[in-house]
């Protein structure tokens, strides 16, 4: 089997990989199904929206005490805990549809949202113990991969609930995802390396907030960049393409897939953009840099809505734009927070981390609501600018001038 021809390393690295796959699949398709299902039923889109505010909260706190699990329990635990938890989190879901009410489908999108970050924490934590420490082209390979493949997979998920709900109803769809992640779990169990990530000395329970200066500025600078995306994508954007410019459902529903697919792609590009030619890999200075890049894109298509230069073409062009600047610095992010996070209990940095990117796709979440109901597309717009400005500033702080990278540390 070609599987076992490769080094425990490569291994380990593939079956992570292979989880978060699998996980990220049923985490879009069930997003794409709860969002069709309850509009089908005519629910209103804020209280579409609602369902999904305790999946974004579970988030903080989980990304926040998960890191800590992970240091004391070992990843390949809160890994296989993540997978249970999403199998649950979908069994709930099995129920006749008069249960089906806002309170009980809200907290089941919570659990959700606890073993999501949990496996994504799991998943981005292991990397680090998988690859030597001076190969860090190699490192930031493995993580854009990871990355990248996650968000293509979640686009392809919207799809897969969708076309799942046509073809089995609601119900029918739950279980089928039900199933395959119960197997996919079962698998994980067995074969996952059962001291991956776990610390030598188990880190007391105030030691969740990272003391590292460089992981705390990168950690604020991520909180920024993530408010930016969502502040104008998760409701306003939707909601304007279908008002605004008259797109159905079905359309816009289509077109977001397609566009974090693309993004997905190109986030697993990223390291050719950000230094590998010349045998590099980036550093705050480049985070800035790229931050910097990306803070033009929100502001040009505001200012070309504002002056009515054909909005449909405006929007669509800069949010491609946006999308591959977007990725390229998430990606750039995902790679520096694994290189400075410490070996022995990775998962407590990482995890901190993540905590800041869930409170960044909080803030911006609700203030994509409101601000689009009060002031409109334009002033998501440019709260956006301003927060990656911020994000860009804040870089500054970050450390600068990482060692070349050799062609033997794989990025020839």
């Amino acid at each position: 089997m070609a599987l076992t021809r490769l080094s425990p390393e490569a291994r380990q690295y593939l079956l992570v990989t292979g989880n978060y796959w699998a996980f990220t699949l049923t985490d879009g398709a069930l997003r794409m199904l709860v969002v069709l299902y309850f509009h089908g039923l005519g629910y209103s889109p804020l209280a579409i929206a609602s369902l999904f505010l305790f999946y974004e909260i579970f988030g903080v706190v989980t990304n926040l005490v998960g890191g800590w699990l992970g240091a004391r329990l070992g990843l390949n635990r809160t890994m296989n805990i993540g997978l249970a938890l999403q199998v649950l989190a979908l069994g709930i879901l099995l129920v006749p549809p008069l249960w089906l009410t806002v309170p009980w489908v809200m907290g089941a999108q919570a659990l959700s949202g606890v073993a999501k970050d949990l496996n994504k924490m799991s998943a981005k934590s292991s990397i680090k113990l998988l690859v030597p420490g001076e190969a860090q082209g190699q490192l930031y390979q493995w993580v854009a991969l990871l990355t990248g493949s996650k968000n293509a997979l979640k686009g392809m998920g919207f799809f897969l609930g969708g076309a799942l709900l046509t073809l089995l109803g609601f119900q029918g769809a739950v279980l089928v995802m039900a199933l395959a992640l119960a197997l996919v779990w079962c698998i994980s169990m067995l074969t996952l390396k059962r001291d991956l990530g776990k610390a030598k000395n188990k880190p007391k329970f105030r030691e969740i907030f990272s003391k590292s200066r460089a992981i705390n500025y990168l950690s604020a600078a991520r909180l920024f960049l993530f408010g930016a995306r969502d502040v104008w994508f998760v409701v306003a954007l939707p909601v304007y393409l279908a008002s605004s410019l008259g797109w159905d459902h079905w359309y816009v529903g289509g077109f977001l897939a397609l566009w974090i697919i693309a993004y997905g792609v190109v986030q697993t590009q990223a390291p050719r953009f950000t230094g590998k030619r010349e045998g590099r890999v980036p550093d705050g200075k480049a985070a800035m840099r790229w931050a910097l890049l990306l803070a033009l894109t929100p502001a040009l298509i505001a200012l070309a809505l504002h002056y009515d230069l054909h909005p449909a073409i405006s929007l669509v062009g800069g949010l491609m734009v946006f999308g591959a600047l977007f990725a390229i610095n998430s990606s750039l992010h995902s790679y520096l927070i694994v290189s400075y996070a410490g070996s022995d209990g990775v998962s407590l940095d990482v995890g901190f981390y993540y905590m800041a990117n869930a409170l960044g796709r909080l803030l911006g979440t609700l203030l994509s609501g409101l601000v689009f109901q009060l002031y409109g597309l334009e002033a998501c717009l440019w709260i956006s600018t301003l927060f990656v400005l911020l994000a860009a500033l804040i870089s500054i702080g970050l450390p600068r001038q990482q060692p070349p990278v050799s062609s033997s540390q794989g990025v020839s």
